[in-house]
């Protein structure tokens, strides 16, 4: 009996334990259970939402065609044709960017042909020495004028005047002396 008491005791246990585990999984399922059911609600509201919000499918046809014309989207221009285009205006623009180097080119060789041409014309040693020449003769020239003119300080000048005189109004000949000779 005893045997038989602890064999029923232990299999009392494992079903009470047994039991606990299933009121446990059974109260998450019955979460779920409700978790799902309101997500489903709220899906079944978006639908009927959905469906009184949804257009009318001939409606959308006929107003896709009021709003594009079918026989305009023929006039429309073609992708492959916009890149042809491009392609052609790139190949315009590279061939005008190689006249337009040429032509910098062709100004930098100008440029330096003016260049030598003038290097041959006028030695620069040649312009030093004439501009130093005309520097001293221009300094010269204004000694020599500085000196005439601190030269003379006095009130009137010394000059020898012409031996015969003559009348201004009657043009005879006159003998004058000099005052200071």
């Amino acid at each position: 009996d005893e045997e038989l008491r602890q064999h029923m005791e232990t299999k009392f246990l494992q079903i009470e334990r047994d039991y606990e585990k299933f009121t446990f999984i059974s109260g998450s399922l019955q979460k779920d259970s409700q978790q799902k059911q309101k997500e489903i609600e709220t899906l079944f509201q978006s639908l009927e939402k959905l469906q009184k919000e949804k257009a009318d499918e001939q409606d959308m046809l006929a107003a896709m065609d009021v709003k594009a014309d079918k026989a305009d989207l023929g006039n429309k221009v073609d992708c492959s044709q916009f890149e042809e285009n491009m392609e052609q205006l790139d190949d315009r623009m590279q061939v005008l960017q190689s006249q337009i180097s040429g032509q910098k080119q062709h100004w930098n060789k100008v440029q330096q042909q003016f260049r030598d041409a003038m290097e041959e014309k006028l030695d620069r040693l040649e312009l030093k020495v004439f501009r130093k020449r005309l520097e001293e003769t221009w300094n010269r020239n204004i000694e020599e004028l500085e000196r005439r003119m601190m030269g003379d300080s006095g009130a009137g000048i010394k000059k020898q005047l012409p031996v015969p005189f003559s009348c201004l109004s009657c043009d005879r000949m006159l003998t004058v002396q000099v005052p200071g000779q």
